[in-house]
């Protein structure tokens, strides 16, 4: 059975150097070990593997996964975590470059040149609740070599990255998601596994990285403008909801021809469309 010693070790960290977690930076430090098994088993980390983990925190996970792949890189935004990670925790770890920066100012597919000769890496974090899609939208986005991203995250915010179309969690993070890799919600996580607690219940989620799109879309950025005038208002229908967003210039009939060339009501809201749907009245728009 495997001995959970996280929690007195982090205390044993956090008294050594006096450090408090910092709210700025969303500091939950996450301390059983159970969990970060599960986090790493669902991330396939193999000994082959080049690993960017985003939020080291004071290197919790990040031992567990120096132990398993074959270089694992840490970007941790707070200087003085960086500090005693590289004079102390973690200096013993040779397959391990730790970074000092933002990881939403760090050229990340420069890194993964550099660090992994251009093959993809899998990330692995405990993001901060506040910054979590800007994270994984710029990571996709900017089309960085991964295989897969596994994250902890606010158990809301997983929920909503697997949603099904119709669903109330269902919304434009969601077909973002969708649009770049398959879903899967690995673990809920109680918050009585962090320290401090947060107010919130967690879950572990991987998203897979599909090598390409599972639709065809003539403009992804248009695809993506009109689903986020969709959802910006949810109780809109769809054609108004577009009538009114900037960048989009159609009509209310416009839309209304489009919904019944795709079989759909003209009173259909965002919320009812699929990836393939919204594709598809994106290129008759």
């Amino acid at each position: 059975m495997m001995i959970n010693d996280e929690p007195a070790r982090t205390i044993g960290i956090l008294k050594k150097y006096d450090l408090m977690p910092r709210k700025k930076f969303g500091q939950n430090f996450l301390i059983d070990a159970h969990v970060i098994e599960k986090i790493i088993d669902a991330a396939q980390i193999g000994e082959d593997d080049c690993v960017l983990e985003i939020g080291p925190g004071i290197g919790t996970m990040t031992r567990y996964l120096c132990d398993r792949a074959a270089h694992v890189i840490a970007v941790e935004i707070d200087r003085d975590l960086v500090k005693i990670l590289k004079e102390d925790i973690l200096k013993d770890k040779e397959n391990l470059t730790i970074i000092n920066e933002d990881i939403l100012k760090v050229d990340v597919e420069e890194l993964v040149r550099k660090k992994n000769d251009g093959r993809p890496i899998k990330v692995v974090a405990n993001l901060p609740y506040y910054i979590t899609t800007p994270i994984i939208m710029g990571l996709f986005e900017k089309h960085v070599p991964m295989e897969s991203l596994t994250l902890m995250v606010q158990k809301e915010v997983a929920s909503r990255m697997c949603a099904k179309p119709g669903t109330k969690d269902y919304g434009a993070l969601t077909v973002a998601v969708s649009y770049y890799s398959e879903c899967y919600l690995a673990a809920n996580v109680p918050s009585n596994c962090f320290m401090p607690r947060p107010d919130v219940m967690s879950a572990v989620v991987r998203l897979s990285v599909l090598r390409n799109p599972p639709v065809s879309v003539k403009d992804p950025d248009r695809m993506f403008s009109i689903v986020k005038a969709a959802f910006g208002q949810r109780r809109k229908t769809l054609q108004n909801a577009l009538m009114s967003a900037q960048g989009i210039a159609c009509t209310k009939e416009d839309v209304a021809k489009a919904l019944e060339s795709m079989g759909l009501s003209a009173l259909a809201r965002g919320e009812v469309l699929s990836l393939e749907q919204f594709a598809r009245i994106s290129d008759i728009l």
